[in-house]
């Protein structure tokens, strides 16, 4: 049963991926390429809509990348008792800084993990914007840490889906004028997600996870970790309660960038 589900999700996040990559190269919403490719189906088919497209080439290689433990400390929190750390990324010339809050023993002959990547989001995280959900589910991923008594929370540098604080608030000012937050972003020149996920696969491996359940709507994020070889056995979603101030934001997130709610 637990190996027919890993390749469910693994069919689920590799399917995902390749219909964001074709929607992106034939200029369809992710809903037409799933009507076009069929979204758990092996077999492929190309949709009548769609104009001829590169063919895609899938890579499990992931650059070199040197994972630094910067610190560690007891972290007392409202939600409860944690091990903070801080994490250094080097790939190349370029460096991402994270952080992990660690709870319980992760030792995995207790089990796959509780795992949330969570992407930093001033704005949400701190100012509680109700742009959008990220508060939301940064709370409601340490409140199921808490309450299985174990897991680990991953902080993530990477504001507005990796383009930054001001580029973020330039989105907004595009989105006051009728774009989405994907149009927005690419209006700007970024890709609609810069995000990987090279970072927090390498923290994860330094505390010698190999298995995790993952509380994410993201398939982008569990391709991700089993291509760099961490088992994701279980993806929980992590859904706050719609708003009206979210409902437009979160209908992109599920049709645009393929989030599944």
């Amino acid at each position: 049963m637990r190996a027919k589900r890993m390749r469910m999700l693994a069919m689920e996040a590799d399917t995902a991926t390749l219909i964001r990559r074709a929607a992106t190269c034939c200029k369809l919403s992710i809903n037409e390429a799933r009507h076009g490719f069929g979204f758990y189906n092996r077999q492929l088919h190309r949709s009548t809509r769609a104009r001829p497209c590169t063919p895609v080439q899938v890579t499990n290689r992931l650059p070199e990348f040197k994972l630094t433990k910067v610190a560690e400390a007891d972290f007392p929190s409202r939600f409860g008792q944690f091990r903070i750390f801080g994490f250094q990324g080097l790939k190349g010339s370029e460096t991402e800084e994270a952080i992990a809050l660690k709870m319980g023993d992760l030792s995995p002959a207790l089990g796959p993990a509780l795992v949330r990547i969570h992407s930093q989001c001033l704005t949400g995280d701190v100012f509680h914007s109700l742009r959008c959900d990220c508060r939301s589910q940064l709370e409601l991923a340490l409140d199921q840490i808490v309450a299985e008594g174990r897991g680990l929370l991953i902080y993530e540098h990477q504001e507005g889906r990796g383009i930054g604080l001001l580029n973020k608030l330039r989105a907004y000012e595009l989105q006051d004028q009728g774009l989405d937050t994907v149009e927005a972003n690419e209006s700007l020149g970024f890709e609609a997600d810069l995000r990987d996920y090279a970072l927090p696969a390498a923290i994860l491996q330094h505390f010698g996870i190999r298995e995790v359940r993952l509380l994410s709507n993201n398939p982008e994020k569990v391709a991700a970790l089993e291509r760099a070889g961490v088992a994701v056995v279980e993806r929980a979603p992590i859904i706050a309660p719609p708003l009206a101030t979210t409902a437009e934001y979160l209908r992109t997130k599920r049709e645009k960038l393929g989030h599944l709610f």
